[in-house]
C-alpha cells in the first residue's frame, strides 16, 4: 500500500458516487419503500467503495473512521430531534391534540382555499417558531389530516406544508440555517434577511399562486357529508375539547422565547403525556386494556406511545392510517438511513473526493452568474452526497468565500445563495437528514412529495435567475461609488434672474 497521500483524480471522486446513483436508481425501480431499508445498503456499499478507493490513494482507515466519528457527530441534533418528533406524535395522538386541531380545522378551512392556508399557516408558525422540523411535526401532521379528510392527495398536502415550512425556516432570525449562512458568508444576520427577500419572496408567490390554482381546480369528490361524517368519527373516538389547544399553544410560546428546539420538544411529549391522562381517560384505558387501576394504564399507555407503535381505530377506516404512529421506535429506520448517509459522506470528506468535484467544477467558473450557480449546485451536491443541510451550508461557504471576494462580490450574494440551494433542497433528498425526516414524520415517501414542494424547487433556480439577469447582486464596488457621490461636493445653484 501507497505510503504518501496523493489527491484523489475527479474519476476516482465520481466512481462511488456515480455507482451510488445506479444503486438507487435500483432501489426506486424495485422497492416501493426504500427506507426499510435499500437505501441504507447502497450508501454503505457506495462508502465501502469509496474506502477502498481511499487506501488506494494512500489514506488510512484510522483517518477515515475519524472523519466518518466526526460527520455523524455533526447529525446527532437532527438524530436526537428525530426521536423526540417521535415521542411527541404518540403522545399528542393519544391527548387528542392532533385529532382536535384536524376536528376544528375542517370547520374554518374550505377545499378551494386549503392548500393555499396551508402553505400560509406553515409560514407563519416556522417564522415564528425558526424550526420547519418542529412546525412540520406538529402543526403540518394536523393539515395532512384536514387535507386527507377533505380529499386531497397527500403528496400535494405534504408539498404545501414543506413549502411554507421551509420559507420561515429560511428568514427567520431565530433558525439555524438562517444563522449559520451569514456567519460562514462573514455577514451580519439582518443584512443576510434583507438581502434574501429579493429572491424568497418571489419565491413564494410563485408557490402560493400554484397552490391557489390546484385549490380551486380540484375535485375531490368530498362534500359536506363526508366532512362531517370524519368529525363525528373524531368525536366518538376522543373527547374533543378547545382546551387540548393549550397544548400546542405553550409549546409555541416556549420556543418563542428562544428555548432550543431539544428541551422545547420535550416539554411538548410531557405536555402531551399530561393532557392524554386528563382528557383521554377512555382512549387510555382501551389501548391498554386496564379498566381497575388508572394510575398504571396512564404509565403503561403513555410510555408505549412514546416509544411504541400505537393504533388507534375510528368508526372511518379513511383516517385509521392517519390515527397511527411509531413512536421512538418508528424512527429507528429513519436513523438507520441518516446513519448510513453520514458514513458515506464522511469518508468521501476524508479521502477529499467531495472537494476534488467542488473545485473541478470552479476551474468552470468564468463569470460572476457561472459562479453563483456554481455554488448552488455544489449546496445541492453535498445535500445528495454528505446528507446534511448543515454540511452543504458551511462547505461550500468556506470553498466558495475567496472566490466571491475575488470577484468583487459581497458576503451576502454568498449567504443568500447558500440558503437558496442548501437550506431549502435538503428535505428533496430522500436519504439527507431532511428528507427522511419529513417523509417519515408525515408518512409520504421524498420522491411523492417533491414534485410539490414549489417553494423548495423554484428557489435554487430563482437565485440562479437573479445571477445571470445581473438583478441585486451587490458588489463592492457598488459601495465605493455611493461613497464617492457622497463625499463629491455639489455644483453651486444658481437662478437666472
Amino acid at each position: 500500500m501507497p505510503t504518501t497521500k496523493r489527491q484523489a483524480s475527479l474519476t476516482e471522486a465520481l466512481i462511488p458516487i456515480i455507482f451510488l446513483i445506479i444503486l438507487l436508481s435500483f432501489n426506486v425501480l424495485f422497492w416501493k419503500d426504500t427506507l426499510q431499508g435499500a437505501n441504507q445498503v447502497a450508501l454503505m456499499a457506495a462508502a465501502s467503495l469509496a474506502g477502498i478507493l481511499g487506501l488506494r490513494m494512500g489514506y488510512t482507515w484510522i483517518e477515515m473512521r475519524d472523519q466518518i466519528v466526526k460527520t455523524i457527530g455533526t447529525a446527532m441534533p437532527a438524530i436526537i430531534i428525530l426521536l423526540l418528533i417521535g415521542a411527541l406524535a404518540g403522545t399528542w395522538l393519544i391527548s387528542g391534540v392532533v385529532p382536535a386541531l384536524i376536528y376544528y380545522g375542517l370547520n374554518i378551512l374550505y377545499p378551494s382555499i386549503f392548500l393555499f392556508a396551508a402553505v400560509v399557516i406553515s409560514m407563519i408558525v416556522s417564522l415564528a417558531t425558526g424550526s420547519s422540523w418542529s412546525t412540520i411535526a406538529t402543526i403540518g401532521v394536523a393539515l395532512l389530516g384536514i387535507g386527507d379528510a377533505m380529499g386531497f392527495d397527500k403528496a400535494i398536502v405534504a408539498g404545501a406544508i414543506i413549502s411554507g415550512a421551509y420559507f420561515g425556516d429560511k428568514v427567520s432570525p431565530l433558525s439555524d440555517t438562517t444563522n449559520l449562512a451569514p456567519a460562514v458568508s462573514g455577514t451580519d444576520l439582518f443584512t443576510h434577511i434583507r438581502y434574501m427577500m429579493y429572491t424568497t419572496i418571489p419565491s413564494i408567490t410563485i408557490t402560493l399562486i400554484i397552490f391557489l390554482i390546484i385549490g380551486f381546480n380540484a375535485h375531490t369528490g368530498i362534500t359536506p357529508t363526508h366532512i362531517k361524517a370524519v368529525q363525528t368519527a373524531i368525536a366518538n373516538t376522543f373527547h374533543i375539547t378547545p382546551w387540548l389547544f393549550l397544548v400546542p399553544v405553550i409549546l409555541f410560546a416556549v420556543i418563542l422565547k428562544k428555548m432550543p428546539p431539544l428541551p422545547a420538544l420535550g416539554i411538548g411529549v410531557l405536555l402531551g403525556a399530561i393532557a392524554a391522562v386528563i382528557f383521554q381517560p377512555q382512549m387510555i384505558e382501551n389501548l391498554t386494556h386496564i379498566t381497575d387501576n388508572y394510575a398504571k394504564a396512564s404509565y403503561i399507555g403513555v410510555m408505549q406511545a412514546i416509544y411504541g407503535k400505537t393504533i388507534i381505530l375510528t368508526d372511518n377506516p379513511a383516517m385509521n392510517d392517519l390515527f397511527t404512529t411509531g413512536g421512538m421506535g418508528g424512527m429507528l429506520q429513519t436513523i438507520w438511513l441518516i446513519l448510513s448517509a453520514m458514513i458515506f459522506g464522511g469518508i468521501m470528506e476524508a479521502n477529499g473526493m467531495l472537494r476534488k468535484v467542488t473545485q473541478s467544477v470552479l476551474k468552470l467558473v468564468k463569470s460572476d452568474g457561472s459562479l453563483i450557480t456554481s455554488t448552488a449546485l455544489s449546496c445541492i451536491f453535498f445535500n445528495i452526497t454528505a446528507s446534511d443541510q448543515y454540511i452543504s451550508i458551511v462547505v461550500p461557504g468556506e470553498m466558495y468565500h475567496d472566490a466571491f471576494k475575488d470577484r468583487g462580490l459581497k458576503p451576502e450574494v454568498l449567504s443568500r445563495t447558500l440558503e437558496d440551494a442548501g437550506t431549502v433542497t435538503s428535505v428533496l433528498v430522500p436519504w439527507n437528514t431532511g428528507g427522511a425526516t419529513q417523509a417519515r414524520v408525515l408518512g409520504v415517501p421524498t420522491l411523492s412529495y417533491l414534485p410539490y414542494a414549489f417553494f423548495n424547487l423554484v428557489s435554487p433556480l430563482m437565485t440562479i435567475f437573479f445571477a445571470y439577469m445581473n438583478i441585486k447582486i451587490r458588489r463592492y464596488k457598488d459601495d465605493k461609488k455611493d461613497s464617492e457621490n457622497i463625499s463629491k461636493p455639489q455644483d453651486d445653484i444658481t437662478l437666472d434672474e
